[in-house]
């Protein structure tokens, strides 16, 4: 089995957030792909098999499968468009539905659905989990919340256990950019992983979050973990549009 190792949301290696992208004939059991992404230890392992003109995509963290992780599909067109493919784009068919991942240059564009931003009341816990003030939260499949400023956002150090208790399957903070629209920090303990460095699904709840609230479709949005991320983001209608760069760290064949 042929594994890539791919960098996604920035232009060099040790950047952005690392994805195993695994190109297969047919998906192994389900048991054998969690064993991999067990065994790789990142955030994604994404498994990626032809069906016809398109593709197959399924995402796994070192716990369970998902139904959307951005930079792993980010990292797997990525690895189609310059390893396997003489085109312009491609198609995934994944849990979220069709997907396209378009190159534009030296960037790749995918295209999500949108989450919405629904209006919850800030609780006691919510403050507790992330050490700060939250002054809105909004829920999806994930949890938003918004912080006073960049700086808190850089600096929170949150309690991981409270995190988990929180709602949503992945909790984001978020704030304005002096130099961006926006700045985030992503955690997901009930995904084993304390903070992801580059989180393109979230996206598609904090970009629409912004184009509302800044009043314009095209956001773009920096992720202030260790490593670091930019993600420049378009909201039109019920669909987000995420494009980032990549780099390709490592090639290897997997003994299974």
């Amino acid at each position: 089995m042929k594994q890539f190792i791919v960098d996604a949301f920035t232009d060099k290696i040790f950047g952005g957030n690392p994805a195993a992208v695994c190109v297969v004939d047919n998906f192994p059991p389900v048991e054998l792909m969690l064993n991999i992404a067990r065994e790789n230890n990142l955030s994604e392992t994404a498994f990626v098999m032809r069906d016809g003109k398109n593709f197959r995509l399924r995402w796994f963290t070192p716990s369970t499968e998902i139904n959307l992780c951005g930079h792993a599909t980010l990292a797997t067109g990525f690895v189609i468009l310059t390893r396997y493919e003489n085109s312009p784009a491609v198609t995934f068919e994944t849990l979220s539905g069709t997907l396209t991942v378009e190159r534009k240059e030296n960037f790749f564009e995918m295209d999500f659905p949108a989450y919405t931003p629904k209006k919850i009341p800030v609780t006691a816990a919510m403050c507790d989990a992330v050490n700060a003030d939250v002054r809105e939260a909004y829920l999806d499949r994930d949890l938003l919340m918004i912080l006073d400023d960049a700086a808190t956002v850089e600096h929170l150090r949150p309690n991981q256990s409270k995190l988990a208790a929180l709602d949503g399957l992945i909790q984001a903070v978020t704030a304005a950019d002096e130099n961006f629209d926006c700045v985030s920090r992503i955690f997901a303990p009930k995904l084993a992983i304390p903070e992801d460095p580059v989180t393109g699904s979230t996206h598609c709840l904090i970009a629409p979050y912004w184009a509302t609230r800044l009043g314009k479709p095209k956001i773009s949005a920096r992720q202030a973990s260790a490593r670091g991320g930019i993600l420049r983001c378009e909201v039109a209608g019920d669909r987000v549009k995420i494009s980032g760069q990549a780099a390709l760290f490592a090639v290897a064949e997997l003994n299974i």
